[in-house]
Order: structure tokens, then sequence, then C-alpha cells
């Protein structure tokens, strides 16, 4: 007995003094040029396969992957966020790219072998010691959906040419209009809201007071003054909102946007129509988005989005038929 722990403690001291050569003294080359150990790139890439496949969510919160607007939105998305790495369908990887260890994957081979739920959790949740990033605001798998069914028309061979680019630096109008005003749905319409609103909007998304991953790329993109030029640009003209009440209140998002319920209020005390706002950080609602509204309000019940005690407390008695209604009601309204 005595022998078996004298020879465990000479290996532990040998694995001590192996530890100090390679950490303190480093003598383990990290140079990409050399590349791994025999056998430690499979064992980091297999590892990599399993985990992700793991932990990919469950196949019934996949949601329609052949949406126009959501493959429109994930393609503007990846087109400055994601080609720098994976290049764009029909293009080579820079050679910057191709001297990456390991080296990112062409798009087109990239998607070859993962089902959409385990791209969604890549995406998501990025890969550590690869370069590959999480996405940029937690919570928002909503619009991950967005790349996942971009990359699933780039898997099935529906997108094989590169996306539109629009330099932000250059031209930051038109590269925000590459996404508002282009994309019919899943995107907020801007002209119905104030110029002071999306202002402050824009520098929430660029300080990461409002989770978006999307947003947050496109409002660090752009020149930082610019951004207030954008918010004059897109904003509609300033107007009250005392416009009539619609007579469509046989909705079923008109009773609880109307009157409220005992537990929450009536949304047009805030967001109009029929009210005055009595402040620019309420927006309206009126002919707003339906999937951006719906979206919005899951946000605010999850507790994803926060910065408004009152709407925390409102979306979180929401259910989720009544979320689908209030934004079905919302959007069918004239702006």
């Amino acid at each position: 007995m005595k022998r078996v722990l004298l020879t465990l403690a000479a290996l532990a001291a040998l694995g001590l003094v192996g530890a100090v050569a390679v950490v303190w003294l480093g003598l383990y080359n990290v140079s990409a040029r050399v590349g791994h150990l025999p056998g430690v790139s499979w064992v980091l890439h297999t590892t990599f396969q399993n985990s992700a496949r793991l932990r990919a969510p469950p196949q019934e919160e996949v949601p329609p992957l052949d949406d126009p607007a959501l493959i429109a939105l994930g393609e503007m998305h990846y087109a400055t966020a994601c080609t720098p790495c994976h290049a764009a369908p029909g293009e080579t990887a820079s050679a910057t790219m191709r001297a990456m260890l390991p080296q990112p994957p062409q798009i087109e081979e990239a998607v070859q072998s993962w089902r959409a739920t385990e791209l969604h959790w890549i995406v998501e949740n990025g890969i550590k010691m690869s370069g590959m990033p999480a996405w940029p605001s937690a919570g928002r798998d909503d619009e991950v959906w967005s790349i996942v069914a971009y990359l699933h028309a780039v898997k099935r061979g529906a997108i094989t040419a590169p996306p539109p680019r629009v330099q932000p630096i250059e031209a930051p109008q038109a590269y925000c209009e590459s996404c508002h005003g282009r994309i019919e749905a899943h995107v907020p319409r801007l002209d119905i809201q104030d110029e002071a609103y999306l202002a402050d909007a824009l520098r929430d998304y660029l300080d990461g007071t409002r989770p978006s991953g999307i947003m947050a790329q496109a409002a660090s993109a752009v020149p930082p003054d610019a951004l207030p030029v954008l918010a004059r640009h897109f904003a509609g003209p300033a107007r009250g909102d005392t416009s009539p009440l619609p007579d469509q209140t046989d909705h079923p998002g008109a009773a609880l946007a109307l009157r409220g319920t005992d537990q929450v209020p009536a949304c047009i005390a805030c967001h109009g129509p029929g009210r005055e706002r009595d402040r620019a950080r309420m927006p309206r609602l009126a002919g707003q988005d339906e999937a951006f509204l719906a979206a919005q309000l899951r946000l605010w019940r999850d507790g994803v989005r926060t910065g408004s005690p009152l709407m925390e407390a409102a979306a979180r008695r929401l259910e989720g038929d009544q979320i689908e209604a209030l934004a079905a009601w919302y959007a069918s309204l004239e702006p």
C-alpha cells in the first residue's frame, strides 16, 4: 500500500512539474502555424459536435424557416456580422480567415451536417477557443432564428449568391433601409414613431440597455454621429395621438387594449390611439408590425427587456394568446 501511495505521489509531482513547464515556462507552442498535437483537433471537434447536439432546443420551438421575411432579416445581419469569417454563398473566405486555427468553414460547408435546432444553439452560444462569438444579446433566441432561417435556405440550395451589401460607414441611411422598408415582417415600422423615441432607442441598442443582437450590431456599425441624423430621417412627422378610437372593438385584442383587466392596464392609456401620450419613450403601436409587437411583448413578459416597471408588471401577467391577440389588433389599425 505504501508503494502505491509513493507511486501516486511521484506521478502527481511529475504532473505538477509538467504543468509548470507548460503554463509558467511557456514551453507549449500556442502558434496557429504549428497546430494542435496529433488527436487534439479530433477530440476538440467531437466534443463541440456532441455538446451542441446535447443542448440544442427541442424541435417544437422551430418557427417556419421558409418565412421569406425571416430569411431576409437573417441574410442582412449575416452580410455584415458573419461574412468576414464564413464568407457568403458563392464566395471564398479571405486569406486571413483561412490562416485561423481552427479555420472558420465556408458557409455552405458549415451548415451541411447540422440540424436547425443545432445551428440555433451554435449561433446563440458561440464556441469557446474558436473565434465564434455568442449572440450579442442574451435572451434573444427569437432573433437567432432569423439567422437559422437564412442558413437553412443556404443548406437546401435556395440561396447561392452573396447577400446585398451596404457599407454602414459610407452609407448609414441605405444600410438601415436594407431592413427597414425592405423586409415585410419581423422588422418594426419607424415612420410611426417620434424622432425623440427613435434617438433614445438607438442609444439604448448601442449601450446594450435594450437587448437586440441585430440592432446592437447595426447601431455599432454606423458612425456614432449618424445616430441622431438617422432618427430624424426615419421618424414620422410630429403629431399628437388624439385620433378617434377605432371602431373595431369586437377583435379579441380590443378589449384588453381598450379596457384592460384587473391586473393589466389598458394599453391605449400609454400607447394610444385616442390618447395623448405624455412621454416620448412610449412608442405608438397602431399600425406596427404584428410579429415585432408579439416578440417585444414576450421579451417584456419573460424579463429579457426591462427598464419600465409598468410594462414589466403588465406583460408579466399576459398569456400567450393575449399577446398574439394584442399584436394582431394593433397591427390591424391605421397608423
